[in-house]
């Protein structure tokens, strides 16, 4: 008999401690440190909090980017969303530098606002993973905030130590090169003093890297190489944190699937992605108030003053006495939001689904409209009325229209070309808001687009009503909703009043 030498090592094995003693052992997280006020979020967090702190975290901060990304939409200045922001971050996720205490770094408050920040990043990085759009959406946003706090607030000093900290690998160009190329960075980079070309310090970066920088004409590129001053240095950082963030952000999208077996994080997580709609974006039964009853009989009439979205759904029902599922589902919903009835509804549809008969009518589309007036179905549902008309952030993310569909947002699913067309056959033929609206749908800014046709559509009643002053600031802001623009469109085309409306919709 072999004896078994319990001290050899197996060959197969690791040369570490038993794997049995390994398996089992406790880990041991080292406590993150923040000796600057911003953060790349390159570590992930390794610390315990609780899951009321790990819910309440992340809602906070979601309010910011849901605000950040609001003030984006409305085309606000970077001025004025920093006055719109500061007091939101002061609020909800404030983050003082290290020179507002007089213990630096280690105070504890300083500490606590820090690790807050950090730790709700990364809890919104899980719930907004899952999907191309909301990663998207969320790169774009965090980087605003990041850029937010780069540019306001903060001890210059630690600013520059925390960019010193990163050691990225930019290229200093010599004295030699920036005397010999001079005269070109000086004409190539508006605002450049000659003082501050000569005294100031140069990167040589690739162009990819900042296409903010390329887009506005601002710097001097050779060679693939785009020539940056320091004072432009943050155009460079903020690059550097959305390509780390979108790296980030995909690594964590393979390791979701982990996370579907713990029942605790996986409904905060999916409450959480669900909840990152456009601020404003909801809908009231205010927004249906426009003095008028809408009838069947009046959706011909009254459809001039459609978004294109549902203009869209409307001609195409016209066309082919029918649409599909979520067409039909999407432009019952903004009918029900105008205030139409549900008895009236399913007469409109009816009647424009003159090529089928009353019982293939009644078995198969009657109970969806009934459904969605909260009439049927489960006591949730006809507790909550049925379901909401949709937002433009709902369209735009939810369901993308396949072949045959019709649903959807035109400036997002429609080919430039195809949208083009669209907008003349309604009425728009201005060269330079087509040119506008091309430009805002490259960009992804949709909800620009379409508030551009808006403007234009309706820039005799806009300058009538600013000029009388009868409506407010506030009933003139960005649109986010189909059923908003309706109400706007009516309201001005009627002078703010209801006289004419019911002979219009009657």
């Amino acid at each position: 008999m072999i004896r078994q030498d319990l001290n050899r090592i197996d060959p197969k094995r690791r040369h570490v401690i038993d794997y049995k003693k390994r398996q089992f052992a406790d880990p041991v997280f080292k406590q993150q440190e923040y000796p600057y006020r911003l953060n790349l979020y390159t570590l992930p967090p390794t610390a315990e909090i609780t899951l009321e702190q790990f819910e309440e975290w992340a809602i906070d901060r979601l309010r910011i980017l849901a605000e950040l990304e609001a003030c984006s939409f409305r085309n606000k200045t970077p001025a004025e969303t920093a006055a719109h922001m500061n007091p939101l971050l002061q609020k909800y996720l404030p983050l003082s530098s290290s020179s507002s205490s007089s213990t630096g770094a280690h105070d504890e408050r300083l500490m606590a606002e820090r690790q807050k920040d950090h730790y709700s990043h990364f809890v919104l990085r899980l719930a907004f993973s899952s999907t191309e759009d909301l990663r998207r959406r969320f790169s774009r946003v965090e980087s605003s905030l990041f850029r937010l706090r780069f540019q306001n607030g903060g001890d210059a000093k630690e600013r520059q130590a925390f960019v010193e900290s990163l050691q990225f690998d930019w290229e200093v160009v010599s004295e030699e090169e920036r005397r010999s190329l001079g005269s070109q960075l000086m004409s190539a980079t508006p605002g450049l003093r000659r003082q501050e070309m000569e005294d100031g310090g140069w990167f040589k970066v690739d162009f990819e890297t900042v296409p903010e920088l390329v887009e506005a004409r601002r710097v001097f590129i050779r060679k693939g190489k785009a020539y940056v001053p320091v004072r432009e240095q943050m155009s460079m950082v903020v690059a550097e944190f959305e390509a780390r963030l979108n790296k980030g952000l995909e690594l964590t999208a393979r390791a979701l699937p982990r996370l579907d077996e713990d029942d605790r994080l996986t409904p905060i997580l999916n409450h959480l992605s669900k909840n990152f709609s456009t601020p404003d974006s909801g809908y009231s039964d205010s927004d249906s108030s426009v003095g008028t009853a809408v009838n069947a009989a009046s959706i011909d009439k009254i459809s001039q003053h459609f978004p294109l979205c549902m203009r869209n759904l409307h001609t195409t029902l016209r066309k082919n006495s029918h649409l599909k599922h979520y067409g039909r589902l999407q432009y019952t919903l903004f009918l029900k939001g105008l205030g139409l009835t549900m008895e009236d509804c399913l007469l409109f549809w009816r009647q424009s689904f003159k090529l089928v008969t009353d019982d293939t009518f009644n078995k198969e589309y009657r109970y969806n409209i009934r459904h969605a007036y909260g009439d049927v179905g489960g006591d949730a549902n006809r507790r909550g009325r049925g379901y909401s008309p949709f937002s433009c952030q709902k369209i735009l993310t939810e369901h993308p229209p396949g072949s045959g569909e019709s649903h959807g947002c035109p400036y997002r699913h429609f080919s430039v070309d195809n949208l083009t067309s669209l907008l003349q056959v309604t009425g728009v033929t201005d060269r330079e808001v087509l040119k506008g609206v091309r430009e805002n749908v490259e960009k992804k800014r949709y909800h620009i687009a379409c508030n551009q046709v808006f403007e234009w559509a309706h820039k005799g009643d806009l300058a009538r009503v600013k000029e009388e002053g009868s409506v407010s600031a506030a009933d003139l802001d960005l649109i986010v909703h189909p059923n908003t623009y309706f109400k706007r469109s009516y309201v001005l085309k009627h002078g703010g009043t209801t006289s004419g409306a019911h002979d219009e919709a009657g």
